[in-house]
């Protein structure tokens, strides 16, 4: 039986993700089929999750809050993002998971960026910047200022968060970092300062930054500006942009323009996907998937066309 798997999104005609799965797929000989799901709506979404017609599915912008709400069980990565990006069909029942911080800092870590000791910017205040703040906080910075474009709306899904990490803290094992060297949930909560702004109110904090993170989806659409004044960056910080395959955006042109290192989001998107891989290893028992991390970046990155060198 052929088993499915899908990208959930609106929209996800430009996604690289059907080719990468199905490398690893093919060359692990798996008679399993990723293909794309393009729903407009979200009721078309959760029809197509009620019906669990699916081994596994990515979930990609708008519909991560409703795969979350989806799911029978969800990892702590998860609940902390307030959205799934994979979901996992285990005998019937949906398991959530967030695997785009995990992602992006193993990428940008594979790529010499650290983040011990820094301070560092994460631009937007949905599932994607949670998973990515989250994870950066695990990375070791002295500190992770949540900005959008509302003060009290990064306030407030600060304050949730950092509530939601000390009950978890609170009430269960400490949980380890996924990579040596990071620290578990119990030594974030209790070493990372963690602040919040907009992008008028921090604009010292964004220009002493030293690693800028912007999670938004600007750029995916012609006209989009940056989220904060360009004019604020300097060449002696690292930018990121979770956006890839859509042309050069605003923030792109902005931090080569200024000289900073510049990396976009291809390189996540392969690192988040090297991590699904592995929990799907995990959870079917399909030894095929235990490829090394390396070769499965590698190919998974030339199957998306990424020169991604690491």
């Amino acid at each position: 039986m052929t088993e499915k798997l899908y990208v959930l999104g609106h929209p996800v005609g430009h996604s690289k993700s059907p080719a990468m799965y199905n490398a690893v797929y093919e060359k692990a000989g798996l008679n399993w089929h990723y293909g794309l799901m393009d729903l407009p709506t979200a009721a078309e979404a959760e029809a197509f999750l009620a019906a669990r017609d699916f081994l596994s599915i990515n979930i990609t912008t708008p519909y991560k809050p409703q795969a979350l709400a989806a799911a029978d069980s969800q990892a702590a990565s998860a609940r902390l993002a307030h959205g799934a990006n994979v979901l996992v069909n285990a005998n019937g029942a949906l398991i959530a998971y967030n695997t785009d911080g995990q992602g992006c800092v193993a990428y940008l870590e594979g790529a010499g960026v650290s983040f011990r000791g820094k301070s560092v910017v994460v631009c937007g205040t949905g599932p994607t910047s949670l998973s990515i703040l989250h994870a950066v906080a695990q990375a070791g910075p002295a500190e992770v200022i949540l900005v959008g474009r509302s003060k009290d709306r990064a306030r407030d899904v600060l304050r949730i968060y950092v509530d939601e990490l000390g009950a978890l803290v609170g009430r269960t094992v400490d949980m380890p970092a996924f990579k040596e060297g990071h620290l578990s949930f119990a030594e974030l909560y209790d070493r990372v300062n963690f602040k919040y702004g907009s992008y008028d109110t921090s604009r010292q904090a964004i220009a002493g930054a030293d690693i800028i993170i912007d999670a938004t989806p600007l750029g995916m659409n012609e006209g989009d500006g940056a989220p904060f004044d360009p004019a604020l960056l300097s060449a002696r910080q690292t930018v990121f942009d979770v956006v890839y395959g859509h042309g050069e955006t605003a923030l792109a042109a902005a931090a080569r323009a200024a000289g900073c290192a510049f990396l976009d989001g291809a390189g996540m998107l392969v690192g988040q996907a090297v991590v699904t891989v592995g929990i799907l290893r995990d959870i079917t028992g399909e030894e095929a998937l235990g490829m090394p991390e390396d070769e499965l970046f590698s190919l998974m990155a030339a199957a998306a066309g990424f020169d991604l060198a690491r």
